[in-house]
């Protein structure tokens, strides 16, 4: 997500760059923020607008706060959800029926089914908390960042809080090996976390 420039990059291991997407219309996107690939190699993503120092522009050049659908080889992307807020943290389940959208301005992420054509339908709340960045484990417990990193299990049932010692978390993700390392990436550093899950990103 190269807000920056509005686009969505593929960087190879060799730091080439790929312009996958690079407006929506013809119009300039706010500035990507988060993504989820799912096993299509297509590319769902969110596009809110957060008024960054290094911009020179003062203001959206397109209208809403959105999550859009890139499928594979495709220029172009389409809009799958219109409604939110302010759409940050996003992440698919691995056998691609359900995505999970954070509202971070209202406070609550939703949960979606996945049609076959990539468009999403049944729009439920999971749960009433937003997050920036978040994960799954192979449990399918979801793992919202923001205050520490707050995991609900696949019901939307609280587990519980892993507190880190920074005002804000910005994202998480599985690593390692095995994929039983988190990483945690705050305000003022990044952690890791042994688990006794593995993750499936």
């Amino acid at each position: 997500c190269a807000d920056e420039k509005d686009q969505l990059w593929l960087i190879s291991k060799k730091k080439k760059i790929t312009v996958l997407l690079k407006d929506f219309q013809g119009h300039r996107l706010n500035g990507p923020n988060d993504l989820w690939v799912d096993a299509k190699g297509g590319i769902y993503f969110t596009d809110p607008y957060y008024q960054r120092d290094y911009w020179d522009r003062k203001k959206p050049d397109i209208e809403g706060q959105n999550v859009y659908y890139l499928p594979k080889g495709n220029k172009a992307a389409f809009m799958v959800d219109s409604a939110l807020m302010q759409p940050n943290g996003i992440v698919g389940t691995p056998d691609g029926k359900y995505l999970y959208v954070a509202d971070i301005k209202a406070n609550k992420t939703y949960k979606y089914q996945i049609k076959a054509d990539g468009k999403l339908m049944h729009r439920q709340l999971f749960v009433a908390q937003g997050s920036d960045g978040m994960t799954l484990d192979e449990q399918g417990n979801l793992y919202l960042a923001g205050r520490g990193v707050t995991v609900f299990d696949i019901k939307g049932n609280k587990i519980g809080n892993i507190p880190v010692p920074a005002e804000w978390v910005g994202n998480i993700c599985f690593g390692g090996k095995n994929k039983h390392m988190l990483f945690i990436t705050a305000s003022e550093a990044v952690y890791t976390l042994q688990m006794r899950v593995k993750g499936v990103e």
